[in-house]
């Protein structure tokens, strides 16, 4: 019974580590000079944020929605490729999935309606869109 004791409390001390770490990064990220590292620390939470505006919009095609809802099902679901505890790698499996959801998605979404929903700066999602 002591060494379960334990174990829940070095879970609940790792755990809490975790989140203030998570916490620290995203309060850091709005510090960080205007530039590409800015925008890639911005990208994910601004999918997120894009992907639930562009959900209610009525102009947007049920095919572009679902895409959407996955995106952001994929960006939250506790289950990944890669393990998010890997350094630099362990984000990657959900930056891709994004990235080609969200390609898939801006085919059918007028591209004023996509830059409206997207609340940091363009440069980056246009980047990865690409020309049409």
């Amino acid at each position: 019974m002591a060494v379960m004791s334990r174990l829940l409390v070095v879970a609940g001390i790792a755990i809490g580590l975790w989140a203030v770490s998570c916490l620290a990064m995203v309060l850091l990220a709005h510090r960080l000079p205007p530039g590409l590292l800015r925008q890639v620390a911005e990208f994910l939470p601004a999918c997120v944020t894009t992907a639930r505006l562009l959900r209610r919009d009525p102009d947007v095609p049920r095919r572009a929605k679902v895409a959407l809802l996955v995106a952001i099902v994929w960006v939250v679901s506790p289950i990944d490729l890669l393990p998010e505890f890997l350094p630099v790698i362990g984000p990657l499996d959900d930056v891709v999935a994004v990235v080609l959801l969200l390609r898939y998605a801006a085919r059918s979404i007028p591209r004023e309606t996509l830059l409206e929903a997207w609340p940091t700066d363009p440069a980056l999602l246009l980047r990865l869109l690409g020309s049409r």
